[in-house]
């Protein structure tokens, strides 16, 4: 029993002296697993990939070919950047949604996209 109590110290203490983002990280990456997706620092080229995360960023980029929106969706591992072509604005899509996101896994310039995946924003998981 004392193990126990010197476990939920050492958590406790953990998390008031850890940094921030690493701490978020630690809890995306643990509600990405709960909830059965993969993580993006695991998926491939060419996969089918189920991604949970939450959006840090999301810009329209009217200098393409064809204007996109984009968005850079972060699960705790690694981030995925995921793109709308022929999009100005996607409803509910704005920073800091957490999002569920499926589609195959591209590689451009050395990044891991999803062009046009398929999506549900999620609720944000509470304590």
């Amino acid at each position: 029993m004392a193990g126990t109590d010197g476990g939920a110290f050492r958590r406790m203490l953990r998390r008031l002296t850890s940094d921030v983002e690493v701490l978020d990280a630690v809890d995306l990456s643990e509600d990405a697993e709960k909830s059965g997706a993969q993580r993006a620092s695991e998926c491939a080229c060419g996969q089918e990939v189920t991604v949970l995360g939450r959006l840090r960023s999301v810009e329209f980029c009217p200098q393409d070919a064809e204007a996109s929106l984009r968005a850079e969706l972060f699960d705790g591992s690694e981030g995925i950047t995921l793109i709308w072509l022929g999009r100005r604005r996607i409803a509910g899509i704005e920073p800091g949604r957490t999002m569920r996101v499926r589609g195959r896994l591209a590689v451009r310039d050395g990044r891991k996209v999803l062009y046009n995946p398929y999506y549900e924003i999620c609720q944000a998981q509470t304590p």
